[in-house]
Order: C-alpha cells, then sequence, then structure tokens
C-alpha cells in the first residue's frame, strides 16, 4: 500500500505490520511521532498490542526484556540521552540474548543542549551487542525496520537491532513509502529460552568467569552469525517485496579511483557529490554502510584506491568512529572528516569539496579546520 509520511510514520507503521505483543516507550524529541502513533495504532485496534507508557527509557528497555524473555515480540524507540539512560539495560538485554527491536533518532547529546542529528549517542552503545543499521530514507526506515524482527528472532542471532534514523533529517522529511503484509517473510517468534509462564522461574545467581567468559563469547558467535543471517534476511525480503538491501550501498564504484564512505542521510547525498565529481572528469564514487555492527567487509572494495570518510560523531581522544573503524578493518588512510555535527548542514557541493580537497591520513572538522 502507497503511503506519504515521514520516517517516524514509516517506522510506526512498520511495528503496526510486524505485530508486536508489547510496545513500552517512552517519548523524545525527535523520536515522539513514532509513539504516538504506535499509541494511536493501539487504541484504534490497528495493532493488537499493549502499549506501557512507562516513566523514563531505563523502565522502558527493563519492560521490554521483561516482555522479551517470555518469547513475546516487542518494540520500543528512543532518541540521544533516552538512549544513553538506558545504556544499563541495553547491555543486559543483549547479554541475555533477548530479541529486541528498538528505532534510535539519531540526535546530538548535551551540552551544550541541542536536538539536532547527530550519530554520537548510538556509537556510544557499539560495543554492547546490539546490531545496527543505519537508515537513509523513509522506505528504508520502514523496511530496516520489518527486517529487523526476522535478524533478532533468528535462532543463530538472538540478538537486539537498533535502527537508527537521522534526528529530523529523516525523523521528519516527508516521502513516499510503501507498506507490505509480512506475514510471509516473518515467522512466529521461538526463543528457545524463554520463560515458561505457566511455571515461571528465573536465577538471579552470581555467575563465575568460566561461565560469564562461555556467555560473552556467546554474544561474539551471535553477532558473527549475524552476517549470514541479515543476507538471508535482505534477499528473502526483495523476493518477497521487490526492494533490495546489501550490508552498504555503492555508487559508481567500478572504476572509482576515490571512495567516499558515510552513513545515514549523508550517504544519500553523496550520490549527487559522485555525479557532480564526475562531470568534472573526477573518477569517484561513494560506499553507504548501511550495517554498522556486524560491521561490513569492505577490504576488497578500498583496496588501492584513496578514501574519504565522513564521519557525523567523534570519539574524543580516538577520531571519527567510521573512519577508526575503517582503519582496523581494512588497514586504509583515509581523510577523516567530522562534519554534521548538531544537525550541520553537510551538502553534496560540501561532498564534493572534501573530495577535492583531500589529504590522505589527516583529519578535518568541516566548519571549523582552517
Amino acid at each position: 500500500m502507497l503511503n506519504v509520511g515521514t520516517g517516524n510514520k514509516a517506522v510506526a507503521l512498520a511495528v503496526r505490520d510486524a505485530k508486536p505483543g508489547v510496545v513500552a516507550a517512552y517519548p523524545i524529541t525527535p523520536q515522539t511521532e513514532i509513539v504516538e502513533e504506535i499509541a494511536n495504532q493501539v487504541s484504534s485496534g490497528k495493532l493488537g498490542a499493549r502499549y506501557i507508557p512507562v516513566e523514563s527509557e531505563h523502565s522502558a528497555m527493563a519492560a521490554c526484556i521483561g516482555v522479551a524473555a517470555t518469547g513475546t515480540r516487542t518494540f520500543t524507540a528512543t532518541s540521544s540521552h533516552g538512549l544513553v539512560y538506558m545504556c544499563e539495560m541495553l547491555h543486559w538485554a543483549a547479554g541475555a540474548r533477548l530479541p529486541i527491536v528498538m528505532a534510535n533518532a539519531n540526535r546530538a547529546l548535551g551540552p551544550g543542549w541541542n536536538i539536532g542529528a547527530e550519530h554520537s549517542d548510538s556509537m556510544s552503545m557499539r560495543d554492547s551487542g546490539w546490531l545496527q543499521v543505519y537508515a537513509s530514507t523513509v522506505q528504508e526506515a520502514y523496511d530496516a525496520t520489518i527486517i529487523a524482527f526476522r535478524i533478532a528472532e533468528n535462532e543463530n542471532v538472538l540478538l537486539p537491532v537498533m535502527i537508527n534514523l537521522d534526528g529530523f533529517l529523516l525523523t521528519h522529511i516527508t516521502q513516499g513509502f510503501e507498506t507490505v503484509d509480512p506475514s510471509v517473510f516473518l515467522p512466529p517468534t521461538n526463543t528457545p529460552h524463554a520463560i515458561d509462564i505457566n511455571n515461571p522461574g528465573g536465577y538471579g545467581t552470581l555467575t563465575a568467569n568460566t561461565d560469564h567468559y562461555k556467555f560473552r563469547h556467546d554474544i561474539m558467535v551471535g553477532m558473527k552469525n549475524s552476517v549470514a543471517v541479515i543476507e538471508d534476511a535482505q534477499k528473502e525480503f526483495g523476493k518477497h517485496f521487490g526492494r533490495k538491501y546489501e550490508m552498504y550501498e555503492e555508487y559508481m564504484t567500478e572504476d572509482a579511483e576515490v571512495l567516499v564512505i558515510a552513513m545515514g542521510t549523508i550517504g544519500k547525498e553523496m550520490e549527487v557529490a559522485i555525479d557532480k565529481l564526475r562531470e568534472e572528469g573526477v573518477k569517484a564514487g561513494s560506499l553507504r554502510a548501511r550495517w554498522f555492527r556486524p560491521f561490513p567487509d569492505l577490504r576488497e572494495k578500498l583496496e588501492g584506491k584513496e578514501v574519504v570518510v565522513i564521519d557525523r560523531d567523534y570519539s574524543f581522544g580516538f577520531g571519527g568512529i567510521l573512519a577508526n573503524e575503517l582503519r582496523a578493518k581494512t588497514c586504509c588512510n583515509p581523510y577523516s572528516v567530522i562534519a554534521g555535527l548538531g544537525g550541520q548542514d553537510v551538502t553534496y557541493d560540501d561532498i564534493a569539496g572534501f573530495v577535492r580537497d583531500r589529504k590522505p591520513g589527516e583529519e578535518f572538522w568541516f566548519g571549523v579546520s582552517e
């Protein structure tokens, strides 16, 4: 069914179509529209779920953990300070191997107080055990939400998934998108370690280091397994609904001598910049990393290329997070551009300028560096 709506609305309708049993959430700008729309779907009877309006984001994730532990499909959404407030529970959800799906409206962390788009919130949770995918269009936000449930609930993964969409730049932009009936794509939930609600029980004992080590190892295995599960789920989604996705999206990379890499909405803006550079005779191409956890294998794609990486985040004392992930995984020496923090506009002209002025191995702060 064709719709016109925002990224937030697309996520909410995807949740409606995925039919979770429980949604627990606390509103926060710019995520609020997601939970408002879900609440409307529940109150109108279009979504037969229980909606729990909790008092905080920490409680929202705690409620989702309790629900998911019974084998019930569950969803929540948050942003920025709400996400970091959840931090303790995020680690618990992954450690307990619970297939929770959450949308995060990427927003800057204060101070100073800012509600613009930035990836620092989700990037700060990159080692929590959650899978992370970054959308660039309203349609992709809808599709990624549907696909996330299938991936999280796969018995070879059983890890939570975070769908990230840039605050305001995607959460509040209006585009056309198509909804689907995912019943042919989403199997019923089947959590093998779910609590038996007819004979409930649990243990809160201290875990010895030998067992704790195994639990950490199991999360690692689930994350590794997720690569094949993601590829299969995206292939099956394309087969059923005609829209194909990969771990990363390429644009004019075949003969490119320089590649620009980014995530989220900047990743789409890059394509216009590539067209402009091609008109100037620059053999440029782009790679948009859709999945950040697990991180895609880009070694062959980057071999022999100059690389420009645009980060909408920063790790103090370390640098641009995406740039350094690529350094670690591919041994490339990118020109690291820090841009878009706090919702700063990054246009295709700006991106083309980054490519023209590239200096491999150096770091450039757009709007600050001389």
